[in-house]
């Protein structure tokens, strides 16, 4: 017989599969229902999903979140259609009455697979790349907890992670970045299948899209089965089966598929991928798959085949028996897997939290926020298992290891977008809380990526180094502007710049304790000033912003982040040498701090004029009411740090001067 793998074959044609059809009608009713949607994946994707969903997935309608389930990401997140009505049809909490309200305000049904709008997706997906990414960290996730909590004769830790995915996925950058490091990492429980359909919006995709895909993978180390007939139920079962027999590399299904397969006037054209069949054709298509059914009505043989909930309930009770079992057997590796998995931080959390920030706030050195973030790290990931690292080729700069670390720190290589969506894929997964590092002006490459984790309630911390003009030499290119007011912009992203230990320490602990908010950490390459504060300041700086220097006589209030507190202080120095008192306002979390209620912001900005101080762009001060703001309104420069700073005149004289200046003083 003849290896999967051997089989070339071009389109096929829509089976009539009771539950294809099923899938087929229920996704061509909802977009058109909507007047709104992308008919054509789902339902050239049908009998793939008929494949896997029928015949592999390991998964419990009843319990969405069961640890040892099996994950599927549709990468391809337009085909949202093809996933809900396989959530209905399997027996998940997603009854036709949403189905019916796809696409509508508030419905279980977003446009999109949205992550805790509706059970059992697994992560939200629309921009293209970044779901197969997902997926990539999902199945790192999965590998890595095996070796952790795995032991001989319990094994509670065995699934797998499947992905549809398109061309347009394939087109998009950030995939090479996830299969060039599955293939690295072996990620053999990692199983995608290509839905080849050779259609975009713009039509067929030769003209701009002749990429050899079986070759490119291969070339990374992955297993390739086919091409073969997408719409050959029994090929594609028999492909998933080989695929989950591999050992040591991730497999790539490729299915030749038809878009909008079933559809006479539509199949295999761009006018199927994202604009209703129309009622016509949706008649026509009835007829052709002899599908004679009211929209939104299936019949009860094609319901029965698709119901996973006895399944599934018998998977998750031979699993539960086996982890009772390992639980008998090793009590303190089960009840950790268990706290882990729920995203529970340690009883004594409190604690190391303490005893971590009241460590550093007792330093007097002056180091770089970098290596403040580098002394945080040692005490706590020791403590925190659940931390996993890395850094896109830059582990020497960001300094993210810990002594020790071993293999809870990776090099992503230089792969800023793709290590942002792995880490996101860990934190959906569960069992770990992630962090990466790069430099702050290469945050542009992985934006979307945090866009996403903020969208999503990730737990995922960005640690961003090299802040601001203080890079110094490597110049404009490397030098960050506009990349912190940027940041503060994405909802739910935490955005944290702090000036010294102390504040890095709390800006660490609150990312790690922020567990529906993706954090980013800005941090200095240059050695920064410690500050001395009472025991109430440094309570306050989980608040986002207080008040560094109280001063009754003041004539203004100096507001600072990061690196430019020390700047502030030491223009505070001059200023009070030229009698004009001055407060000093730190603000090293100003998206916490602008959360805060009104009378604690109105107590720390004070009703003096105010002044702002940060090395990037100064119209994000207008929030503040700062009356001036000294800053960086263009691109850097190459040079010494210190002659940068001087050059874009942000030293202690010039905002002394133009305080002095503007009060009149």
């Amino acid at each position: 017989m003849a290896s999967l793998s051997s089989i070339r074959i071009e389109h096929g044609e829509a089976s009539r599969d009771p539950r294809a059809s099923a899938l087929r009608a229920l996704a061509m009713d909802a977009v058109q229902q909507a007047n709104s949607g992308h008919p054509g994946a789902p339902m050239g994707m049908a009998e793939m999903a008929v494949a896997l969903w029928g015949s592999h997935l390991k998964h419990n309608p009843a319990n969405p979140g069961w640890i040892d389930r099996d994950r599927f990401v549709l990468s391809n997140g337009h085909a949202s259609m093809l996933l809900y009505a396989l959530l209905h049809l399997t027996g998940y909490d997603l009854p036709v009455e949403e189905l019916k309200r796809f696409r509508q305000l508030h419905s279980r049904t977003p446009g999109h697979p949205e992550r805790g709008i509706t059970p059992g997706v697994e992560t939200t997906t629309g921009p293209l790349g970044q779901g197969i990414t997902n997926a990539v960290g999902m199945a790192l996730a999965e590998k890595r907890l095996a070796v952790e909590f795995n032991r001989p004769g319990h094994t509670v830790i065995d699934h797998h992670t499947y992905v549809f995915l398109g061309d347009g996925c394939l087109m998009e950058g950030i995939s090479q970045e996830a299969i060039s490091l599955a293939g690295v990492w072996q990620l053999d429980k990692l199983v995608a299948l290509y839905d080849d359909n050779g259609i975009s919006i713009d039509g067929p995709v030769q003209g701009w899209f002749r990429d050899d895909t079986p070759a490119r993978f291969r070339a990374c180390g992955w297993d390739v089965i086919g091409p073969l007939d997408g719409h050959d139920i029994g090929a594609v079962e028999a492909a998933i089966a080989q695929a989950r027999r591999g050992r040591g590399k991730p497999t790539l299904i490729v299915c030749r598929t038809t878009i909008g397969a079933g559809s006479p006037g539509r199949a295999g054209t761009a006018r199927a991928h994202g604009e209703p069949l129309g009622a016509d054709e949706i008649a026509a298509t009835r007829e052709a798959l002899g599908w004679f059914h009211p929209p939104f009505e299936l019949p009860d043989d094609a319901r029965a085949a698709w119901d996973a909930r006895q399944p599934g309930e018998q998977a998750e009770a031979r699993w539960q028996a086996r982890f009772d079992a390992y639980r008998a057997a090793h009590p303190e590796l089960a009840a950790e897997l268990q706290r882990r998995m729920a995203g529970t931080l340690p009883t004594d959390w409190d604690a190391l939290r303490a005893a971590v920030v009241d460590h550093e706030a007792a330093r007097a050195d002056d180091v770089a926020t970098r290596k403040a973030s580098q002394q945080v790290l040692a005490q706590l990931a020791p403590e925190l298992p659940e931390m996993f690292g890395g850094s896109a080729d830059l582990t020497g700069s960001n300094l993210t290891d810990f002594p020790d670390a071993g293999a809870r720190h990776l090099s992503y290589g230089v792969r800023e977008f793709g290590m942002a969506a792995v880490m996101n894929g860990m934190a959906l997964h569960g069992g770990f809380i992630p962090y990466g590092g790069t430099f702050l002006t290469f945050s542009d490459y992985s934006r979307n990526a945090i866009r996403m984790a903020a969208l999503m309630k990730l737990r995922v911390i960005h640690v961003f180094t090299h802040d601001s003009i203080g890079l110094g030499e490597d110049g404009p290119t490397h030098q960050s502007v506009e990349h912190a007011a940027s940041l503060r912009l994405i909802p739910n992203l935490a955005v944290w710049r702090p000036c010294d230990p102390a504040e890095t320490a709390v800006a660490w602990t609150e990312a790690l304790a922020a567990a529906t908010q993706p954090s980013a950490l800005l941090l200095s390459r240059q050695a920064l000033p410690t500050q001395a504060r009472s025991a109430e300041q440094v309570a306050a700086i989980a608040r986002g912003g207080y008040v560094l220097v109280e001063d009754d006589a003041a004539q203004a209030t100096v507001l600072a982040t990061g690196s430019e507190v020390g700047l502030a202080m030491r223009a505070r120095q001059l200023l009070a040498e030229r009698g004009v008192p001055v407060r000093v306002v730190s603000i090293p979390g100003s998206t916490r701090f602008d959360r805060q209620d009104r009378a604690y912001r109105e107590q720390v900005l004070g009703a003096l004029p105010r002044f702002g101080v940060e090395a990037g762009v100064t119209a994000w001060w207008g929030q503040y009411g700062c009356v001036a703001a000294l800053g960086v309104d263009s691109f850097g420069e190459s040079a010494p740090a210190a002659d940068v700073f001087a050059h874009f005149g942000l030293t202690p004289q010039a905002l002394a001067d133009r305080i002095q200046e503007t009060l009149g003083a």
